[in-house]
């Protein structure tokens, strides 16, 4: 039970990185719309407010950040892809209509029940429904799409071969598990409009624990808010403390302004007037900057020295998306299946950091990326903002998380990005330089027990993973023609670390394998 729970688990690990290797190349290309759509940077540049760069900055940053709001429908074509053995287009477009259909049934279902939610002034925002791909539903994050990769991977697997005679012949081959989900994803949206509220309100009742708990109510919605963030289930948490009075009421003259964020902008306006204690809900964005410089370093730094150049030309752009905007996603979903302990570490400081920020009276701006946070500080002034602790106070975060996740990967041989094995088998091996071009290939190929022994074939960020029909085929000399940072078998799994390389070795196999 225990193998198999672990085989999983490492299957799901290897899927879920998929669609994450897109995100690199992402984060570098938004950097761009960021700098260009920025109002403070283009005050200072005014060349910048020209249409035409206006017109590429909006369409860099608002065409990229679909991608990123939309990442549960990328997490689901990319999964079931990957978890696929055999025909995976066939998965994947198989996944994306499974994600379609399940849209649908979640709205008919909330919208024939009465429970579509109305737009107010903020749109849907804090009421526990979001619009995916044009559609009105309920808010699950990327839950849905994780949820239903997996579940079309596995049907597909189990039952794409399946065949049929006579009238039902059309259900043979992978049609078989297109009808399967289509009644799953059916009934899982319909099942959803049902049991996803009843999440969404066991997390809202916390709103009020944390309302009356003073600091420590204070640290549960700072862990929350970044805890919850993979579900998407943070939005339950903040919303309620951004916009309604669960974070607090300011009396103007006949006026009452209630939330957190409303109070903040209204206190903003009236010099030397401390802000209200409420503002420290508005601070949790501080975790969403200065931790990110650690973490990126951390992950550098760990990386095996082989590819340690490739993991900065990885991380790089996404410290830099992160520190510019604040758009942590991308380096959040790096590690946090690959390496939960952390992210649930990173979780539980992030609450302290919150309470700190209270207990050091640092109610400066944390919104946005650090362009955006001294603007708008220097503005108010240090008497009203403290804002020269609360860099401090970011740079000894930065160097903390650097130390603590240094030590964690190391301590426990985490698999952050460009973390791999080094096997003690590993070959240097005899270069593609002095064999014929696609010689290497063949031997790779052979010493995997042939064409006929190689059940699947996939890749994570550095290793080649290759599941065979009989482990006792595998020769170790004829893989090492290839060079390789080391060979890992554990039964008919194997893996051969190529390094950032192993997408080019992947596509050169499957072409020979294709022409054998």
């Amino acid at each position: 039970m225990k193998e198999k729970m672990k085989s999983a688990l490492e299957r799901f690990s290897k899927a879920i990185v998929q669609p994450l290797m897109y995100l690199s190349v992402a984060g570098t290309v938004l950097i761009l719309g960021i700098l260009l759509t920025n109002g403070s940077i283009t005050a200072k540049i005014p060349f910048l407010q020209a249409a035409p760069f206006q017109l590429v900055g909006k369409l860099i940053y608002n065409c990229l950040m679909f991608l990123i709001n939309n990442l549960s429908v990328i997490f689901c074509v990319g999964i079931a892809g990957a978890l696929a053995k055999k025909n995976k287009g066939h998965a994947s477009l198989i996944a994306l209509m499974s994600y379609f259909l399940f849209l649908n049934a979640n709205n008919i279902t909330l919208s024939f029940i009465g429970r579509l939610a109305e737009m107010g002034p903020l749109g849907l925002y804090g009421t526990g429904q979001s619009t995916v791909l044009g559609i009105q539903v309920l808010d699950m994050g990327v839950f849905s799409g994780i949820t239903l990769g997996c579940l079309t991977g596995y049907v597909f697997n189990k039952y794409g071969e399946k065949q049929f005679k006579g009238y039902f012949s059309m259900f043979s081959g992978v049609r078989f598990p297109f009808f399967l989900l289509i009644l799953l994803s059916l009934f899982l949206g319909f099942g959803a409009s049902y049991v996803w509220p009843v999440v969404q309100r066991g997390i809202s009742a916390l709103t009020d624990l944390i309302k009356s708990s003073g600091n420590v109510g204070l640290y549960i919605y700072g862990l929350l808010n970044k805890l919850l963030v993979p579900t998407g289930l943070h939005h339950l948490v903040y919303a309620p403390f951004q916009f309604t009075d669960v974070g607090g009421t300011l009396v103007l003259g006949d006026q009452i302004i209630s939330g957190a964020y409303p109070i903040r902008v209204a206190e903003m306006n009236m010099p030397g007037v401390p802000f209200s204690p409420s503002t420290y809900y508005n601070s949790y964005t501080f975790n969403n900057l200065f931790p990110y410089i650690g973490i990126g370093l951390a992950f550098i730094t760990t990386a095996r020295k082989e590819n340690r150049e490739n993991t900065k030309a990885v991380m790089f752009p996404l410290m830099l998306a992160a520190i510019l905007s604040a758009i942590t996603e991308p380096m959040d979903f790096l590690f946090v299946f690959a390496a939960p302990l952390l992210f649930v570490v990173h979780s539980l400081i992030s609450g302290g950091l919150l309470v700190l920020l209270k207990v050091l009276s640092i109610p400066a701006s944390t919104s946005g990326g650090i362009v955006n946070i001294m603007i708008s500080n220097l503005a108010l002034g240090v008497e009203k903002t403290n804002w020269p602790l609360l860099l401090l106070l970011g740079a000894v975060t930065a160097v903390g998380y650097y130390f603590l996740f240094v030590f964690l990967i190391k301590k426990l041989n985490l698999k952050t990005p460009g973390r791999e094995l080094i096997a003690e088998d590993a070959g240097s091996g005899e270069t593609a330089a002095s064999q014929p071009k696609d010689e290497p290939i063949r031997k790779l190929i052979e010493g995997l027990g042939g064409k006929a022994n190689i059940e699947s074939l996939d890749n994570c960020f550095t290793r080649l993973r290759v599941v065979v029909k009989d482990g006792s085929l595998i020769r170790d000399d004829l893989i090492n023609t290839m060079k390789n940072s080391g060979i890992k078998k554990n039964g008919t799994d194997i893996q051969i670390v190529f390094g950032m390389q192993v997408p080019a070795v992947k596509s050169q196999v499957e072409d020979m394998l294709e022409r054998m």
